[in-house]
């Protein structure tokens, strides 16, 4: 579905990438690890069309990246993003039917949209409250439902759990792997936070200096031989 070659990208004297190959399969869930500033979101946004690469290559679906084949694959993703990024001025449903607006009916969009809610646990009251009226967990809850509004092929999310306490978190968790499980999209994650990783990995790649020092099943994540991973799936301190 996706393929990274090669792929470089700095910032003035500061080299962000160097040198990263990556491959996300159809109905896999890759999420990316790494520490701060260790390139996780320039890596995103390459992908998305968002930063231009120095150079390498993007691939989706097989073919490069041209300006018509990333139009193509921009049709058939959604994405959370990690602060939700809700339209202030726009009532739950209309955030959510956001894209939709544009191809269906008022009333059918609200439909859609009060369905996905439904489907990310928030009931029909919530659909005319404003972002403001939210809490940050249902916040979250309307983002997801935005990202997977239009049923798309693939889903990015961006440091889903953020900010959010354990239990809210785990909840989150448990949608993003029971949407990626019941639609068979393909989901990209990027994230610090090992228990997102536990609950919506199948496979895990880490991202440090600038390129990928492991990648594997997420089972084998524990008992992988790397020390970098080790301490950063373990907790360590930095020495």
């Amino acid at each position: 579905m996706i393929e990274v070659r090669g792929l470089t990208k700095g910032f003035g004297a500061a080299r962000v990438l160097d040198g990263v190959d990556l491959s996300v399969v159809r109905g896999e869930s890759l999420v990316i690890i790494g520490g701060s500033g260790a390139g996780k979101s320039v890596l995103l946004r390459s992908i998305l069309g968002l930063e231009r690469p120095d150079g390498g290559a993007i691939l989706l679906g097989g073919q490069p990246a041209t300006p018509q084949v990333r139009a193509d694959f921009m049709r058939d993703f959604g994405m959370l993003f990690q602060n939700a990024a809700l339209f202030d001025s726009l009532p739950v449903w209309r955030n959510v039917a956001f894209r939709l607006m544009t191809s269906l009916p008022r009333a059918e969009a609200r439909a859609r949209a009060l369905d996905r809610l439904a489907r990310v646990g928030l009931g029909p009251e919530v659909a005319d409250r404003m972002p403001s009226e939210l809490s940050g967990g249902m916040r979250k809850r309307v983002a997801l439902a935005r990202a997977i509004a239009a049923d798309p092929r693939v889903i990015f999310f961006d440091e889903p759990t953020t900010g959010l306490d354990p239990q809210r978190a785990a909840s989150i968790n448990a949608l993003i792997r029971g949407i990626v499980d019941e639609t068979g999209a393909t989901a990209v994650t990027i994230t610090h936070d090992m228990t997102s990783v536990r609950s919506i990995a199948d496979r895990v790649a880490m991202l440090a200096r600038g390129r990928l020092i492991w990648q594997g099943d997420v089972a084998a994540m524990d008992s992988a031989d790397d020390p970098e991973l080790r301490g950063f799936v373990e907790g360590r301190p930095l020495a």
